[in-house]
């Protein structure tokens, strides 16, 4: 059995540089953002965040942590990075080396998903061990009160709804948020099975469209066009996973 981590060992990685990093989108697809804390030895804080009008939510969790590596280019330390993404760590850790082997296709012969970002990130990862520090990935559960997980939940989120984020960056005893408050386990939790080693549950994203009085609308779940087809004569729903079934649907309708 895995050791759970205390809170004294865990003390031991602010010697080094600390990231923590989150994805989200409205919709998946939909409009997504992502956000990043670094946090270096010196003391220092800077967040990042950005959005993207199209996307995922596994391309946004890639991204985060794409982009603190890239903020960690000129550090020569050690660095571990905080995220709540199963996907990111089995993918990074595990799943990528069969991966390659079979030329970026899953074991059931389909191309993987993301595989531009997977490569951004395994380059970015091979040129930090090139520095010489260690690279360690910590997983934390997302909506736990992990201040440093929520901060960068917070930032991912309002860019996905196209918000305005003012982002922090100077002294770590400025800074508002508590991110040394880490839970005493930060260890990967088992992979459950309906997740197929080499390839993360990729499902296919889903999501509904419902037509009533020749009005379409999208709902990123069932409970919402559910409420808006209920009890509405002449009205049409149905559930989608590709921008080309939504089309086909759509000419089916008439729309």
């Amino acid at each position: 059995m895995t050791k759970k981590k205390t809170k004294a060992t865990q003390g031991d990685i602010w010697s080094g540089a600390v990231v923590f990093c989150d994805g989200a989108s409205s919709g998946n697809p939909g409009p997504g953002g992502w956000g990043t804390i670094v946090y270096t030895p010196d003391g220092m804080i800077r967040e990042l965040g950005g959005r993207a009008a199209e996307t995922t939510n596994n391309k946004m969790e890639l991204l985060g942590a794409i982009e603190g590596l890239r903020e960690l280019r000129d550090f020569d330390g050690d660095v571990t990075i905080a995220t709540d993404s199963t996907y990111v760590i089995r993918g990074i850790t595990q799943w990528i080396w069969a991966w390659r082997s079979r030329d970026w296709k899953t074991a059931e012969g389909a191309d993987v998903a993301n595989r531009e970002f997977w490569e951004e990130l395994s380059r970015l990862v091979s040129a930090r061990k090139k520095k010489g520090g260690t690279l360690e990935w910590r997983y934390v559960r997302g909506h736990q009160g992990t201040p440093g997980n929520e901060r960068v939940d917070a930032i991912a989120v309002a860019f996905s709804k196209g918000k305005w984020v003012d982002l922090y960056e100077g002294p770590l005893l400025k800074y508002e948020y508590a991110i040394t408050d880490l839970p005493e386990n930060m260890e990967l939790p088992e992979m459950r099975p309906r997740e197929a080693p080499g390839d993360p549950s990729q499902k296919k994203p889903v999501w509904y469209l419902s037509l009533v009085n020749d009005q379409l609308e999208k709902h990123t779940d069932w409970k919402s066009c559910e409420a808006r087809v209920k009890g509405r004569p002449g009205a049409k729903f149905k559930k989608v996973s590709s921008p080309e079934e939504e089309a086909a649907v759509l000419k089916g309708w008439g729309v």
